[in-house]
């Protein structure tokens, strides 16, 4: 059997500490601590070339089980819809009026954050709602 690999996943975007600060809200990922050799992450953002300052950011689950986030500012904007997304996955093993209160509750929190409720899919039975984050990027809710 093939060992598991852990992984991370990478979100190019323009401004990484701010994304990666919004992606902690939604899921209750934390910010690492900053690399050796630095007390905070100002400090090492000082300790950086001008150029390279703010160009990534990065956070994690507490409890170790879900991937990292990444975020890595690019040059170029969102110019087509996302190959892959996130599922926000609040309503696991609900049905009906149920889940679907699970998911508009959890849109209802997201929202302020600055995420984009994009519509709301619903049959009577299951729910999705696709929304935005704060840089475009699609994500459901789910």
């Amino acid at each position: 059997m093939t060992p598991i690999r852990k992984f991370q996943v990478t979100f190019d975007c323009a401004e990484p500490e701010r994304l990666a600060r919004f992606w902690c809200e939604v899921l209750g990922y934390v910010i690492p601590p900053p690399p050796a050799g630095f007390a905070t992450w100002d400090d090492f953002k000082r300790s950086q070339p001008p150029e390279q300052r703010d160009s990534w950011f990065a956070c994690v689950d507490p409890s170790g089980v879900g991937p990292r986030l990444y975020f890595q500012r690019v040059p170029e904007g969102k110019a087509a819809k996302n190959r892959v997304h996130l599922d926000v996955r609040v309503g696991t093993g609900l049905v009906g009026e149920e889940r679907l209160a699970a998911l508009e509750a959890e849109r209802a929190r997201l929202v302020p954050l600055g995420a984009v409720h994009v519509r709301t899919l619903y049959d009577g039975n299951d729910a999705c709602i696709p929304m935005l984050d704060i840089e475009g990027n699609e994500f459901c809710v789910d």
